[in-house]
């Protein structure tokens, strides 16, 4: 079974054919809203808006674990998540669309892992390549057919937020080797981890990050979401080619 997980700019999918919803409690709480089931090119799928209906959970306050907890209680085995992020490096303009290979984690405070040694014994997973190639290359695919280009490496800075970042920090990122910078990365990927679910994400860029090409002095909202908006469409048709492929 396949998940997606919208972020900024996606908390709902058109092209989804909805079956039926449901709520589901975990022993981590709830997840941001109840699981949606639908059909898209007629293969079923569950869909699960990371910041809740209307976009209300901000991005330090999401319920991680509840999220991840749910779709597998649903027997979710892959999850195809999409992350809007800024760009830092120089050629990830508004409007690019990024497969990263590699996160970087700068968050803190959020419930990090199921293995707590509370409920569960304490377990070190490997986090080598945090994103599943496999998952990735079907990304690449599902791009490539419906004649979208991607670019397939980045690395992905999870930053707390809500608040944007500053210049400086975006330049301390940059030297870290970040190209791209979101909020909701971590620990939403390690947690797909631990519980053994392949998981990618696909980033589409919003804005350049603080300090950076058009925004060397101030990051204007409005035109994030302008921005976000017109990708947006060309990800849910990448989205609907990767539902389709995946179920031959």
């Amino acid at each position: 079974m396949l998940a997606i997980i919208g972020g900024t700019g996606l908390t709902q999918l058109d092209n989804l054919n909805i079956t039926r919803r449901l709520i589901v409690r975990t022993p981590y709480g709830e997840p941001s809203q109840p699981l949606i089931f639908g059909e898209i090119s007629g293969r079923e799928v569950i869909f699960l808006a990371r910041h809740g209906n209307g976009h209300t959970i901000p991005p330090h306050e999401v319920n991680y674990r509840a999220n991840i907890a749910a779709l597998h209680l649903q027997g979710v085995t892959e999850i195809a998540a999409i992350a809007t992020v800024g760009g830092i490096h120089p050629d990830l303009s508004a409007g690019k669309i990024v497969i990263p290979h590699q996160i970087i984690d700068y968050t803190y405070g959020r419930k990090t892992t199921f293995h707590d040694g509370i409920s569960n014994p304490v377990k070190h997973i490997d986090f080598t390549e945090p994103y599943c190639p496999m998952l990735r290359e079907k990304w690449k695919k599902a791009a490539i057919a419906v004649g979208e280009e991607l670019i397939d490496q980045g690395v992905y800075a999870a930053t707390q937020g809500p608040r944007l970042e500053t210049a400086a920090e975006i330049n301390r990122l940059e030297r870290d080797g970040a190209t791209v910078v979101g909020m909701t990365g971590m620990p939403e990927a390690a947690l797909a981890r631990e519980l053994g679910i392949s998981y990618a994400t696909i980033c589409p860029v919003a804005n350049y990050a603080a300090g950076r090409g058009d925004n060397l002095h101030e990051i204007k909202y409005e035109e994030v979401i302008s921005n976000l908006n017109l990708t947006m469409v060309r990800v849910r048709n990448i989205i609907a080619e990767l539902v389709k492929q995946n179920g031959h």
